[in-house]
């Protein structure tokens, strides 16, 4: 239901906002912009989602292979400990607990095309447990919102970005990679924040050893491992980092396909039938992000995220704060509604500040440290038909928050 007002809310202040600009300020052409936007994100909608179909069609083929080879099932069992605290309602050792975290785990290594169909895997399993169809159950919250609050391990892509824009720039001696550890930090906090909220939704007990063991654990492997990637020169470390998550996926294609060889069975058959699973979610999910696209646009198109980034930079200024990170803004507002969007904006400041400059990091930070909340909403609950999210997307947007204002702290405490 909140989709629904946040939907409707889009396209009505849109609207409005470029009607006043169109009669009292004489802007006739905005109204033709904003049709050519709304057509724009309606192909691109459609665009994306057949774009998505190769790569779902590969991953559940290749889920499915590890399913029918019982590997899933393994996975299911090593993290059913800590998944039966947070996720109500789900019978212990059920698989559905294995493509879950498969897909927290692809969101960690920066790793997105196989986390988007990973995810939407997982979302169907958590589907087939649901006793009410089209009402969201507390596990499909839960596990939402720790995607869209996911820890990110290695910002791959916006490592690559800011290495490319140095270049061009012709920095000397740029670390492209130095925002590794805040990124790593700040999206840490926001997945405990995301896990705590809807933990107090939900009632759930958080003081039990399988999350104590988790937090203390993780906490240590982020110490290790900056110990042992902050010493070595930035191109180093960004060929470190993307063989660590290309082998690591390349690893599990292998592990199943080799569990399926061991069992005899038939493992392309196994393949081509989560393929056609692939394909079907990919045109299931068409209507639901072209419209969360095309209301985006409207809101977009009109003029309305300046107004909103005009406020925030005054309300910052009369509240005595350093306005540095007003500049990147507009990335962490974009963030939740377009990734696309968001990472062009990023670049945007980069190029008009400086790829090393204090904006420019914190850009990156923004960018590595937030989720398209909407976006994910919309795909994820639309591939199973979920019309009530209930507390899903406050949950979210609420970490979200948690997670833009850990990046600007953690990001001034690294390069301010």
């Amino acid at each position: 239901m909140a989709l629904n007002y946040v939907w409707i809310a889009f396209f009505l202040i849109g609207f409005v906002v470029a009607l006043f600009k169109v009669v009292f300020l004489g802007q006739t052409g905005l109204l033709s912009d904003m049709l050519n936007a709304l057509f724009t994100s309606a192909k691109n909608g459609f665009e994306i989602s057949i774009g998505l179909a190769g790569v779902m069609t590969l991953w559940l083929g290749i889920m499915k292979i590890g399913e029918k080879a019982g590997v899933i099932r393994v996975f299911a069992k090593a993290v059913s400990p800590l998944f039966r605290v947070l996720f109500k309602g789900i019978p212990k050792d059920d698989p559905a607990y294995g493509s879950v975290v498969m897909n927290l785990s692809a969101n960690m290594l920066g790793l997105d095309n196989a986390a988007t169909p990973i995810g939407l895997k997982a979302m169907g399993a958590l589907q087939e447990l649901n006793p009410v169809k089209d009402t969201a159950t507390d596990a499909q919250i839960m596990f939402l919102v720790l995607n869209t609050a996911g820890i990110t391990l290695i910002p791959t892509s916006v490592i690559a970005m800011r290495q490319t824009i140095a270049l061009q720039q012709h920095v000397q001696g740029f670390n492209a990679a130095d925002i590794f550890l805040p990124t790593l930090i700040a999206t840490f906090i926001a997945f405990l924040s995301g896990m705590m909220i809807v933990a107090l939704y939900q009632r759930i007990n958080l003081f039990r050893l399988p999350i104590i063991v988790f937090v203390l654990g993780f906490c240590g492997l982020i110490g290790l491992l900056h110990y042992s990637l902050s010493g070595m020169p930035a191109d180093k470390m960004n060929q470190t980092i993307g063989a660590i998550g290309s082998g690591i996926i390349l690893l599990i294609i292998v592990l199943f396909i080799t569990a399926g060889l061991v069992k005899r069975q038939n493992v392309y058959d196994h393949f081509i039938e989560g393929a056609k699973e692939g394909f079907n979610v990919a045109v299931r999910i068409i209507p639901y992000l072209v419209g969360m696209l095309i209301a985006i646009s409207i809101f977009r198109s009109s003029g309305c995220m300046d107004y909103m980034l005009g406020g925030m930079t005054k309300l910052v200024a009369l509240c005595g704060l350093r306005t540095e990170f007003v500049a990147d803004l507009p990335i962490a507002l974009m963030k939740p509604l377009s990734g696309g969007a968001a990472r062009g904006l990023m670049v945007d400041v980069m190029n008009q500040y400086g790829v090393a400059s204090i904006q420019g990091k914190l850009a990156a930070v923004i960018q590595g440290s937030t989720e398209t909340t909407f976006y994910v909403l919309a795909v994820y609950f639309g591939s199973v038909d979920i019309k009530n999210t209930r507390h899903a997307l406050a949950c979210g947007l609420i970490a979200d928050t948690i997670g833009l204002i850990a990046a600007i702290v953690v990001g001034y405490m690294f390069f301010g």
